[in-house]
């Protein structure tokens, strides 16, 4: 049986990338809901709506767990779905906790870059409120970038001008890391090596995750023996528009992973 990764777009593939590295012998099921992304500019009812009928979707396949990669959806249904399937479900949120681990005794801050949704959401506010004792967390929504990444814009100058732009009012040197708080987000992972100063970590939740689901696994019992070829070959790709066009990007966005 397969693992599913799920997202608005291609942004879990970065979480599947992870998961693929770490578990060379599974099989995987990626389904993105192309009908309604982006998530993270939508209404939380919109959003709870969209993934129930995604989620209806991917259970109907031979699944035996799902990976919610996507931040937005994680903080708004996470805590439905699990009390309506039995699979083991696995979401994500802010690598806020490994960020503050880094910067406690440095005294320097931890910049979240997000989606506007996924910060107005109480779930991540809890998250800063129980783990961020010396208020040293900030946080920048990026409503742009998951379009731009849709869009595979991975132009250089494009994309570093945006991210000086954005970045413009921050005293980046009173920054030691900056946690990417969306999937999509870690597809520009180089260039913002190449823009931010060099002291400054970045640091995403995708590992988090996929060690969270191996632990499941391995509690569940064996991992798949059946030793599957390297590639896409291991990945089913799905789409709620079922665009054949929209699949080739998805096998486009991955083989840039895999070659980052």
């Amino acid at each position: 049986m397969r693992i599913a990764c799920f997202d608005s777009g291609i942004g879990g593939l970065t979480v599947l990338h992870e998961a693929m590295k770490r578990l060379p012998h599974e099989h995987f099921l990626y389904y993105a809901d192309t009908l309604h992304v982006p998530y993270g500019t939508k209404s939380k009812e919109d959003v709870m709506r969209h993934v129930n009928e995604a989620v209806a979707a991917i259970v109907q396949e031979e699944v035996k767990a799902l990976i919610v990669a996507c931040n937005t959806a994680t903080s708004i249904a996470i805590s439905q779905l699990r009390q309506t399937y039995s699979i083991p479900i696995i979401g994500m949120e802010p690598a806020v906790k490994p960020a503050l681990d880094l910067n406690r005794t440095t005294g320097k801050r931890v910049l979240v870059l997000a989606t506007p949704l996924t910060l107005k959401q109480s779930k991540f506010k809890d998250l800063i409120a129980r783990l961020d004792d010396q208020s040293i967390v900030d946080s920048l929504p990026l409503p742009e970038l998951v379009h731009y990444c849709e869009q595979l814009n991975f132009d250089r100058s494009f994309m570093s001008n945006y991210f000086h732009t954005k970045l413009s009012s921050y005293p980046l040197q009173h920054v030691g890391t900056v946690v990417l708080g969306c999937t999509h987000y870690p597809f520009y992972t180089n260039i913002l090596r190449e823009i931010l100063p060099s002291h400054i970590d970045i640091v995403d939740g995708s590992a988090g995750t996929v060690s969270r689901l191996v632990q499941i696994l391995e509690h569940e019992g064996p991992v798949s023996c059946s030793l599957q070829k390297d590639g896409y070959d291991r990945v089913d790709f799905r789409c709620s528009s079922q665009d054949q066009a929209y699949i080739h990007k998805m096998e486009t966005a991955l083989h840039i992973l895999r070659n980052q």
